[in-house]
């Protein structure tokens, strides 16, 4: 491990979405992390058959230790690697941990400077806290979701990338480091809630503001970075292929019309939203005389604020991301390097994904275990 939290102990109680993401980020970072899987049960199937995997990106970077936490002998393997740790992660609904008898109390009895990291969509408290709920649902309460999309289509969902990862896995990463920085001068512990409603609102502070001031509309695509200007969107080209324009300071919008010859005195008005549909049926039209590397040629790389709007085939081919590497390939899979970076400790993906209790032995004997207890915990079943 290289990356700035090497020496940072982390245990992750393995679920889905946002906990795994927050520990990937960390591992990325140089943290030893520990994943805390279950033991596999015949016949239980799951949505999501990646899991455990080498396709399951989200875990790269970790050791797996599986254990039966329905065994008492379970909860005390667990309390003796707590006891050891800096920071513990875990994505389950409100009073799992607590029926599983490892309650943030019980943890910090072992570990008084436990950093106990706790990720939900709708927060440990509240009337929600005990329903179920995913990504979609969480940025609708925000009042985030309601400004994705066009005027004349329901809400976008915005894949999972405002709720579970930006507004919940990120926020819980973020969390449960400044707490650990924290506990190294209080000596003390404490309980991280990170909530992805929360999160998601929180994202949405700018737009918030805008609103607050006057400068924001609850109609979708009536707005500056809705889509409603006609400077800030995404266009088809003639090849049926997409490129993004975000042109909003003058001199980037004069550069854009510049280039593409566009001498019609009606696209003065830039910030005249009265004008925004007309200008983008022009620009509609325009657009579809070229195809997108045609304009690629003629925009990218200028101060116009353009560029293709890529899929996840060809974006790792760009020469941009190429040349900055931005992409790597771990066990054959395409996948995004660790962000950001850094000019000293570099950040690096350790390992690939583990199979579930890939490590168990291996993690118990480097953690403090001795043989003879591991080859109990074998004979008992517990790992």
């Amino acid at each position: 491990m290289t990356g700035p939290l090497k020496g940072i102990r982390v245990i992750e109680m393995v679920g889905l979405g946002p906990c795994p993401f927050a520990a990937m980020m960390l591992a990325d970072m140089g943290a030893e992390v520990i994943r805390i899987d279950r033991k596999a049960v015949p016949g239980n199937k799951t949505p999501f058959p990646m899991l455990g995997t080498k396709f399951d990106v989200m875990a790269r970077g970790r050791r797996s230790l599986a254990l039966d936490l329905k065994h008492p002998e379970a909860r005390k393997v667990l309390l003796d690697l707590v006891g050891k740790a800096d920071i513990l992660l875990e994505g389950f609904r409100p009073g799992v941990m607590e029926r599983l008898g490892l309650s943030p109390d019980v943890c910090m009895q072992e570990n008084p400077a436990l950093v106990f990291g706790r990720i939900t969509g709708w927060g440990q408290d509240g009337p929600l806290a005990q329903a179920a709920g995913h990504d979609i649902n969480y940025v609708a309460l925000s009042g985030m979701l309601h400004a994705m999309g066009r005027a004349d289509s329901p809400p976008a969902p915005p894949l999972n990338l405002v709720g579970d990862f930006g507004g919940g896995a990120m926020m819980l990463a973020f969390g449960v480091v400044c707490a650990a920085l924290e506990a190294r001068s209080s000596g003390k512990g404490q309980v991280v809630d990170a909530a992805m409603v929360e999160g998601s609102a929180l994202l949405g502070a700018m737009i918030y503001g805008f609103r607050a001031f006057g400068a924001w509309t609850e109609q979708r695509s009536a707005n500056m970075l809705d889509g409603g200007a006609h400077f800030y969107d995404c266009y088809v080209c003639a090849d049926g292929k997409y490129i993004s324009i975000g042109a909003i300071e003058p001199q980037f919008y004069a550069l854009l019309l510049q280039r593409a010859e566009i001498a019609d005195p009606a696209f003065d008005a830039q910030m005249d939203s009265s004008k925004w549909p007309e200008l983008k049926e022009k620009f509609t039209t325009l657009f579809k005389t070229r195809t997108r590397q045609q304009w690629c040629e003629l925009m990218e790389g200028t101060d116009i604020c353009f560029a293709p709007v890529l899929d996840m085939q060809e974006a790792p081919a760009h020469p941009h991301n190429q040349a900055r590497n931005s992409f790597t390939q771990l066990d054959g899979i395409v996948q995004p390097v660790p962000a950001p970076r850094f000019s000293r400790t570099h950040p690096e993906i350790s390992m690939p994904p583990a199979a579930p209790g890939q490590h168990s032995e291996e993690i118990l004997k480097d953690w403090g275990c001795t043989a003879d207890r591991i080859v109990s915990l074998k004979e008992m079943q517990v790992i």
